[in-house]
């Protein structure tokens, strides 16, 4: 792998007009091939297998069009105090604006309130649900304009009026603010690590353009592969991440082979050799983290997780072409002041730096270190166990949009389990009166404790299959609302044989209720596939049993920290108001499994990068403690750095208003943080401290089995003297510098 990459290096050096010409095409062709492919198709969230999906299918089925995709608003009319919306004037004006949403050309209905019945008891509040004909991301901003002005319409007339609903969706999604966040925060690390403006800027650079080829070529592909439009969110955050981790790495080792004495040419090829054989490993771990979502069985996510996957492996292949390549026209610029000035290289690699300091307070104490970690972590890791799962809707957003008002309104008025009814299916065929049947079952399911009502049933046309809501008593998100989801479903059976039909249970809360069970299903097997095959990859680098199994033990221990956390401040509110978390309730139902699979993989880059150093220390030679110290002599300050750049890169997305991608970059962050400070900086140092040369030890007929890898490079170390001489010399390349410069 060594001599390999060493070659590849080398070449992209040498090459690298033709590399960078090849990249540059590489992007114009994705970048037209997004602009002229069709828009993302969206299909929705789908989820073979639960009940909640098969009664979604069902209605589909036997009401053609009832559960089209159409967008929809429910705008909420609210009286002054004192007064009711069935006065003469506040009647007269909410019939006003249902009629000017009426006129509007992609509206298909919008129902009177005083029509449908949608009216409180205590009359101050009405309702009026506006049914569009196409969805929400295809509402012209006509349609719009005429929403609001119908709002504007009756606020005018005294009331207060709020909409909730799909229609108001404004999209979400990054936009733009979160990632020059990161890249802004990662651009001052990169300075302060490298001394060097092109050493910085190098690593970003060569980010954005992965970044730009990856989401150019998921936008080109979205219609053909029924891509959404949330797919290319977890690929950008992922590719911009490890996109500039990656060329850190390996710009830090080519300065490190500079100073050692190397020629230009020599130390790229050695970089891309040893490093770039890191950031190989460290890229598989991560898609296969990613490739492993598709175990849960939720089409979007498989989609999520494949395509984040792609944007890797490109990150990756930038890495070991792209930066070597620019590494090419700059070699001298990449350096650090000193250096470029007085043109004398140094060795930097200080025997007496922070991260050898750091090593060797670790190694005189490794077992109280190795305690306070592990109980640290897994008092964070506590409120893990108290974790609720769900999908928080207009509850979560902040109080300052209208959506969040009118969900308010509606629970105010109606009660908390308005805005989350069960939508239930009732199959009568072979019934010999199904009319009676589903009035059995309705009757039956209102007598639940816990549901308030239930509304009248709808028949198919062959008179065959109801439909009707119940409301429960108890908000959507709640914990007895999915009890009595659960008791209903228990009692089913007896019903079905009193009746003869057969009744299955939907709607968004049910949907939401059965996606979190599944989800929760999946982890084990989940995490024991992923890890499993992330353990026989470490088994390949280290040649180690015990280090593979140490590195997943820290990543379980970082991974519950960080979904404690997660817990403490989005379920319990602990801290929410510093992260602009106005509601808190149940954990976004996908959240615990995007943990486990991203973190897991960025914890197998920073496990890659730091031991294999000591590694190839230990190979060359030196004793287990001495190699603790060199590793962390040569990559402790370039993990950190990796490490603070992550959390720049996903801590930018907790500013974003959407709560489950705010969720997703605070849960992130924190687990860099735990992951690459405490479990990485911490604990593994102190483990293999206590291990000692144990922790290397590997069968001997398990090791003529392994094919080597050699990551570590000592198949370099070996070459003879002149296989290492550079046929470039650093003179020549400077002024080829000069004149691409003059160019």
């Amino acid at each position: 792998m060594a001599t390999f990459l060493y070659q590849v290096g080398r070449l992209a050096f040498r090459r690298r007009w033709y590399v960078t010409l090849v990249w540059a095409a590489v992007l114009a062709v994705a970048g037209l091939g997004a602009l002229k492919a069709p828009g993302a198709s969206d299909e929705g969230f789908s989820m073979p297998g639960i009940e909640s999906q098969k009664a979604f299918d069902l209605l589909e089925q036997r009401f053609p069009g009832l559960t089209a995709d159409g967008a929809t608003a429910r705008v909420v009319f609210v009286a002054a105090s004192g007064e009711k919306v069935t006065a003469s004037e506040n009647r007269q004006a909410i019939e006003s604006a249902v009629g000017e949403v009426t006129e509007g050309t992609q509206v298909a209905s919008a129902a009177d309130p005083f029509q449908s019945e949608s009216v409180s008891k205590d009359g101050r509040t009405a309702y009026a649900t506006v049914t569009y004909e196409v969805g929400a991301k295809e509402l012209t901003d006509a349609s719009k304009t005429q929403l609001e002005r119908a709002l504007h319409m009756a606020q005018d007339a005294g009331l207060t009026v709020e909409a909730g609903g799909s229609a108001m969706d404004e999209g979400g999604g990054p936009g733009g603010a979160a990632e020059l966040i990161g890249i802004s925060v990662a651009a001052l690390v990169l300075l302060v690590t490298f001394g060097s403006l092109a050493a910085a800027g190098l690593p970003l650079l060569t980010a954005i353009i992965g970044v730009g080829v990856s989401m150019a070529t998921i936008l080109a592909l979205a219609h053909a592969l029924g891509l959404s439009t949330t797919t290319g969110i977890l690929a950008m955050m992922l590719g911009l991440a490890v996109g500039i981790d990656y060329a850190l790495f390996v710009v830090s080792r080519y300065r490190e082979e500079r100073a050692k004495g190397h020629e230009p040419q020599e130390a790229v090829g050695l970089a891309v050799g040893t490093a770039g054989s890191a950031v190989v490993f460290a890229g598989l771990t991560v898609v296969i983290a990613l490739a492993g979502l598709a175990v849960v069985g939720i089409p979007m996510l498989t989609k999520m997780g494949l395509a984040a996957a792609g944007a890797v492996i490109i990150a990756v292949l930038v890495a070991l072409t792209l930066v070597p390549a620019f590494l090419g026209f700059w070699p001298k610029a990449v350096l650090g002041r000193k250096a470029r000035k007085s043109g004398q290289i140094k060795e930097d690699g200080s025997l007496n730096n922070g991260g050898t300091r750091w090593a060797r307070f670790v190694l005189r104490r490794p077992l109280p270190v190795l305690l306070l970690g592990v109980v640290g972590l897994g008092a964070l890791a506590v409120p893990a166990m108290g974790l609720q799962l769900g999908n928080p809707g207009d509850e979560a957003k902040p109080t300052s949009t209208t959506e969040r008002r009118a969900y308010d309104a509606l629970v105010e008025a109606f009660g908390p389990g308005f805005n989350g009814p069960l939508t239930v299916v009732v199959d009568a065929k072979g019934s010999p009166d199904a009319k009676s049947a589903a009035e059995t079952v309705a009757q039956r399911i209102g007598g639940t404790e816990g549901v308030i009502s239930v509304s009248p049933a709808r028949f198919d046309e062959a008179g065959d299959t109801a439909v009707f809501q119940a409301v429960p008593s108890t908000a959507p998100t709640d914990e007895k609302t999915k009890d009595l989801v659960t008791t209903i479903r228990d009692e089913r059976s007896a019903v079905e044989a009193e009746t003869g039909t057969m009744f299955k249970i939907t709607g968004t809360t049910a949907v939401n209720i059965d996606v979190a069970a599944k989800v929760q299903s999946a982890l084990v097997p989940y995490l024991i596939v992923v890890v499993g095959l992330a353990i026989v990859l470490l088994l390949l680098v280290f040649r180690s049993l015990l280090v593979p199994l140490k590195a997943a033990l820290g990543y379980l221990l970082s991974v519950l920290a960080s979904l404690g956390v997660v817990v403490l401040v989005f379920q319990q509110g602990h801290g929410a108001g510093l992260v602009g978390a106005e509601h808190t309730g149940p954990i976004m139902s996908l959240m615990p499994i995007f943990l486990a699979g991203i973190v897991f993989g960025l914890a197998m880059d920073y496990e890659v990068f730091l031991v294999s150093r000591m590694r190839e220390a230990y190979v060359h030679g030196e004793r287990a403690g001495q190699a603790i110290v060199s590793g962390f002599r040569h990559s402790a300050r370039v993990v950190v750095a990796a490490a603070l750049i992550m959390m720049a890169v996903f801590g930018g997305f907790i500013g974003e208003s959407d709560s489950m991608i705010k969720m997703i970059g605070f849960g992130l962050a924190s687990a860099v943080l735990f992951d690459a400070f405490v479990v990485r900086m911490a604990i593994v140092p102190a483990v293999l401290a206590l291990l000692g040369d144990k922790a290397w030890w590997l069968p001997k007929w398990l090791d003529r089995l392994l094919p080597n890898v050699d990551v570590e490079g000592e198949a370099l170390t070996r070459r003879p003297e002149t296989e290492q001489a550079d046929p470039e010399p650093e003179a020549a390349d400077a002024t080829t510098c000069k004149e691409v410069a003059r160019t």
